[in-house]
């Protein structure tokens, strides 16, 4: 292994490991003695990499941000229509927040009061869902006309990032069960009905039986 791969495991080890302690106990009580301690390091190998907690914060924030923009986009490429893939990006959304300590930690640490970064999370899923939702309108798939997007949009943001708020304490908010019901209840407010015979509010990416 190389000087270079070391080091890159390294700041991977002490993202994750920051991610962990924010997710646990939040910016202010997570340490740095915590942090290089949880990913086996020691704390000159921490302040190799980062300055100061806030650096390791911001990191996680970078880190989080970059995996569900990679997420959104390969939703996005995905052959459906606009509903559908807002439906199913939210699938994808709701699942790194369970599974991805960093995207859990990093998107609670942008959507804060005492962000360290301009990144918003929140602010960027609604731009996506308003994105989305004017694709659909233009698709013909909406039930109401484009005068209304902005409404429509908030209550998909509003419902979507209260599940994240909620999963907070416990999980179930965020389970694919949780998030399919959201989207059988919120699909046939937004579609025509013409339109909602094909869309799959568990996502158009589902097993069979799942």
């Amino acid at each position: 292994m190389t000087k270079q791969e070391r080091a890159t495991r390294t700041r991977d080890a002490l993202i994750k490991s920051a991610a962990r302690e924010f997710d646990r106990w939040g910016y202010d009580v997570a340490t740095l003695s915590a942090i290089s301690s949880g990913a086996g390091v020691s704390p000159g190998a921490l302040h190799f990499h980062f300055e100061n907690k806030a650096a390791v914060a911001v990191a996680v924030e970078c880190e989080a941000a970059a995996t569900l923009r990679r997420a959104a986009r390969l939703e996005y490429r995905r052959p459906s229509n606009a509903l559908q893939n807002l439906a199913d990006t939210a699938h994808a959304l709701a699942r790194l927040l369970r599974e991805d300590i960093v995207v859990r930690a990093g998107f609670r640490l942008s959507c804060g009061n005492d962000r360290r970064t301009e990144l918003n999370l929140r602010q960027e899923w609604q731009g996506c869902v308003q994105q989305r939702l004017a694709e659909a309108a233009d698709e013909g798939l909406l039930a109401t006309d484009h005068g209304r997007l902005h409404d429509l949009a908030r209550t998909v943001v509003a419902a979507t990032v209260g599940l994240e708020a909620l999963g907070r304490d416990n999980a179930e908010w965020l389970s694919p069960r949780t998030v399919t019901g959201l989207w059988q209840t919120l699909l046939p407010l937004l579609a025509r009905p013409a339109a909602l015979a094909s869309l799959e509010p568990a996502g158009s990416t589902a097993p069979v039986g799942g």
